[in-house]
């Protein structure tokens, strides 16, 4: 190798490597600055958050005369928290839940989809996605801040609209984005 060569000539030698190490060492030292990928930031619907709107919702229904399951899921469609009223029937915890799920995952009112679902018949498949998903009334998407962060479901009172309204005034109760128009 001639950087270990003997040959009499020992600056060339010297100098060689003394190039070398520099390139080296710069070359090792100085390097292109890499930005670290941020991490996203995400709203989180707090769990005393998700329980108000639960209870304004079970209120509301109860104050109606109907026993409803109220779920909470957030965005992720993971349940936060539930509520089940006194003499509410055991479906109403599925139903609640999925419609919940349903909501916070396509970001649409439930009675919305199931809407388009009937006038659009190709969409069907949506209800297949997976079986989390429930396409009747009574899911509302929770938006906070323009985000959405979770979904709000309610299960058992005697039609979707009426399932809506509960869902709605637990969103009302934290203050989030409304999703059914108001009664006329």
């Amino acid at each position: 190798m001639a950087l270990f060569r003997h040959d009499g000539d020992d600056r060339r030698v010297i100098g060689r490597t003394v190039g070398v190490l520099v390139f080296l060492v710069l070359g090792l030292t100085v390097t292109c600055p890499v930005q670290a990928e941020e991490l996203p930031k995400e709203s989180v619907l707090p769990l005393g958050m998700a329980n108000k709107a639960i209870h304004a919702a079970l209120e509301a229904c109860k104050t109606d005369g109907y026993r409803v399951s109220v779920s909470v899921v957030d965005r992720a469609g993971v349940l936060r928290a539930m509520g089940r009223a006194d003499g509410a029937g055991p479906h109403t915890v599925d139903s609640s839940r999925k419609k919940a799920y349903t909501a916070s995952s396509l970001r649409r009112p439930t009675t919305e989809l199931a809407e388009l679902i009937t006038k659009v018949p190709t969409l069907q498949g949506l209800g297949d996605i997976n079986e989390h998903m429930l396409m009747v009334g009574g899911g509302l998407p929770i938006e906070l801040g323009g985000d959405v962060v979770g979904g709000i479901g309610v299960g058992g009172a005697p039609g979707a609209h009426l399932d809506d309204a509960c869902a709605q005034d637990g969103l009302d109760a934290i203050g989030a984005a409304p999703k059914v128009p108001a009664p006329k």
